[in-house]
C-alpha cells in the first residue's frame, strides 16, 4: 500500500493513513494509529468513496470479504473492487458463483464485487492502464441489492453502524 500512496501523492492525490496501533508502533507505514485492526476498518471505510482490492495476502481478503459483507448488509453502499491481474482473483470470482449455487449468497448480491479483468490475453496485463480501469469500475458501480437487511441509522447506532453511504 505505501508504493500506492506514493505514487498517488506524487500524482497530486490526498491519502489518509489508518493503521492499527500495533502496525504503528511496529514501525509499519501510515500517521494515525488505533487501538485496534477492527476499528481501523471503520475509520478507513468511514473516509473512503469505495474499496479496490489489489492482488494481496490474508489481510487484503479479510478486508475486501469485510467491506463487501458490509454492503450486502447495508452498513455502507459504496463499491468493491478487485483488480483482477493475471486472473488472480479467478478463484474469488468462483467462490461466489459457488456460493450462489449452494444458495448461500443471492442472486441480488453476486455483483457487490466488481472484477477488473484487463485484456483477455494474461500477456498484454503488463501494459494495461489497470489504474483507469479500476477507476472506471469506481465510477459505474450502481447498488441495485435493493433494502438493506438491516437498519443501521437507528438511535444509539454506533460510528460504524453509521457508514450507510451518504
Amino acid at each position: 500500500m505505501g508504493a500506492v500512496s506514493k505514487a498517488v501523492l506524487q500524482n497530486g492525490g490526498h491519502v489518509t493513513g489508518v493503521t492499527p496501533t500495533a502496525i504503528a508502533a511496529g514501525g509499519g507505514e501510515g500517521s494515525k494509529g488505533l487501538t485496534d485492526d477492527q476499528r481501523a476498518n471503520v475509520e478507513m471505510a468511514i473516509h473512503a468513496g469505495g474499496f479496490v482490492g489489489l492482488p494481496g495476502g490474508f489481510g487484503t481478503l479479510e478486508e475486501v470479504m469485510e467491506v463487501t459483507t458490509w454492503t450486502q448488509l447495508g452498513i455502507h453502499t459504496k463499491p468493491v473492487v478487485l483488480v483482477n491481474v493475471r486472473g488472480y482473483y479467478e478463484p474469488v470470482r468462483q467462490m461466489i458463483k459457488q456460493g450462489m449455487q449452494d444458495g448461500f449468497i443471492t442472486a441480488i448480491n453476486e455483483h457487490i464485487i466488481t472484477f477488473v479483468d484487463g485484456p483477455s490475453s494474461i500477456t498484454e496485463h503488463d501494459d494495461f492502464d489497470w489504474g483507469l480501469a479500476t477507476l472506471e469500475a469506481l465510477d459505474a458501480w450502481k447498488w441495485e441489492g435493493g433494502k438493506p437487511l438491516f437498519n443501521w441509522s437507528q438511535p444509539g447506532a454506533s460510528e460504524g453502524e453509521k457508514l450507510k453511504a451518504t
